[in-house]
Parts: structure tokens; sequence; C-alpha cells
């Protein structure tokens, strides 16, 4: 019988990491935490504004951004509040800023 190992690149850690870097894939999802790198965090209506696009564009990626444990999102009162989950992915933004250099 040949069993076959699974490849290191197929655990789940690897799988994981790709989807993350899959939705940060995206100019209007890059700038959105670009804008949470300074502002630390902020709702809807501010990015829409900030972003100039429809709401319902906006929170498409915003949704994509939290599927993907990229985001954290709470509620305050009406509004949904969101920020970074993770921090380390300012290290991804800040390896793509010096690029435009």
């Amino acid at each position: 019988m040949n069993t076959k190992t699974k490849a290191p690149y197929l655990e789940k850690e690897w799988i994981e990491s790709a989807e993350k870097i899959k939705a940060l894939a995206h100019p209007i999802r890059l700038y959105i935490i670009a804008l949470l790198k300074y502002k630390k965090e902020m709702n809807v209506t501010e990015l829409q504004e900030e972003l100039n696009l429809e709401q319902a564009v906006v929170s498409h990626h915003l949704s994509i951004l939290k599927s993907r444990g990229v985001l954290n999102c709470r509620k305050e009162g009406k509004n949904m509040i969101y920020s970074l989950k993770n921090k380390k992915f300012l290290n991804v933004l800040s390896c793509i800023e010096s690029s435009f250099e």
C-alpha cells in the first residue's frame, strides 16, 4: 500500500493564509486597510465617503475582508465599526506602499 503524505502547502495554515492574501488582492480592499491603518476604526458611512463609492460596494468589500479574518466588526448603535483584526496585515501594506517609491 502506497500512502502519500499531504503536500505541506496544502496544510490548513497555508490555505488560510492564501485566502487572506486573495482578500487583500483588490485596490479597494487595500485602500480600506490603508485607511484603517491611520484612522484605526471607521464605520461604513465614513468609508463610503472616503472611497466615494456606493454603500453596497463598500459593504461587499468589507464583508470579504471580515469573512477572511482581516477585519473586526462591532455594532455601536446603528453603526457597524470596522478595525483591523491583526496589525500584521500592515506589514503587507508596508511592502506594497514601499513599491510606490
